[in-house]
């Protein structure tokens, strides 16, 4: 999909799109010429961290609320719908990852009744797909800008499901390691990263499902009822989404809790290896001790054979005990 060479920088995208379904790309200054004509067709703009001049721009030519217009500079906004007269600002939070990590961004978008305004800020992909999808159904697309909106919205969702997809597969490798031989303090590092990742995904995430649903069961005329059904179904991705995230949450605290317990037992174990180690040592060294004191009467001292019989003695009691420890698992 090719851009206009006259178009400002952050302004991706400027067309007209007929009720054939036709696209047409056309200046900034010929918005409100286009609306000006009631022939049924409809402005979709597409802006990426645009200048405050090319919002006033925007205001100017869709006569969009000051205060929408300050949400969309500022940006930072939580997922929601507001209504401003005859337009809706709907405001939703992006995710992607870029070079491993997970980064987030935010798409803010003015709906009104025959144009859609789209702005994207930081870690936020294109929405070239979502408008290729929409041009290839033209009979859709006559539905007006609302539609374009359902295909906005259905993208962000659908975007966070290969990432919540590769959270399983990183927390199906960690449940691998949790029951490895050997401790490993990255685990619970890896453990705790995660379970935020996806503490921070969710709070992004379930004000979506409010979003799409208020969207789905609106009463204005921006939307109209074929469309809603459209809502309805990326409200079911949004739920789908966050019962994933809940469940791995949910799973991720109980590997945790297990990944506590198994390194408490294995430190139990060497607790017990070491205490019977010492056990063994008790005996030859209790017996040393007692025939180490400077006494004159002793038993067995002055007999010839005393020496190796002490060591026989000793050395019995010795593989005695340490076959009893072996039994009791203690070594």
């Amino acid at each position: 999909m090719s851009r206009a060479t006259d178009l400002p920088e952050s302004v991706i995208n400027c067309c007209v799109y007929t009720q054939q379904g036709q696209r047409i790309d056309i200046a900034l200054d010929a918005i409100s010429d286009v609306l000006a004509r009631d022939d049924g067709s409809f402005i979709w703009v597409g802006l990426y961290q645009p200048s405050e001049e090319i919002l006033d721009k925007m205001q100017e030519e869709f006569h969009l609320h000051d205060l929408a217009i300050e949400d969309a500079q500022l940006a930072h906004q939580r997922p929601k719908v507001e209504a401003y007269g005859n337009s809706l600002f709907i405001a939703a939070q992006t995710v992607q990852r870029v070079n491993e990590q997970i980064v987030y961004g935010e798409t803010l978008a003015f709906l009104g009744p025959r144009y859609l305004l789209t702005v994207r800020h930081n870690a936020a992909l294109s929405y070239a797909p979502a408008r290729t999808r929409v041009e290839r159904e033209p009979e859709l697309l006559a539905l007006g800008p609302s539609y374009g909106l359902y295909a906005i919205l259905d993208f962000i969702v659908d975007n966070y499901l290969p990432i919540v997809r590769h959270f399983h597969d990183v927390l199906l490798q960690l449940e691998k390691d949790i029951f490895s031989e050997d401790y490993r303090r990255d685990i619970i590092t890896r453990l705790y990263e995660l379970k935020r990742e996806l503490t921070e995904m969710r709070q992004r995430m379930a004000p979506m499902q409010d979003v799409v649903m208020q969207l789905s069961r609106s009463t204005s005329p921006l939307i109209p009822d074929e469309v809603k059904l459209y809502f309805r179904d990326v409200h079911d991705h949004a739920v789908r989404v966050n019962d994933s995230i809940d469940a791995m949450r949910d799973l991720l605290g109980t590997a945790m809790s297990v990944n506590q317990s198994l390194v408490t037992l294995a430190q139990g174990e060497v607790v017990k290896k070491l205490a019977g180690w010492a056990a063994l040592l008790a005996v030859p060294t209790l017996v040393a001790s007692w025939y180490g004191m400077n006494f004159t009467n002793m038993p067995e001292l002055h007999g010839r054979h005393s020496y190796f019989a002490m060591i026989a003695v000793v050395a019995v009691a010795c593989i005695v005990l340490y076959r009893y420890l072996k039994k009791v698992h203690w070594l």
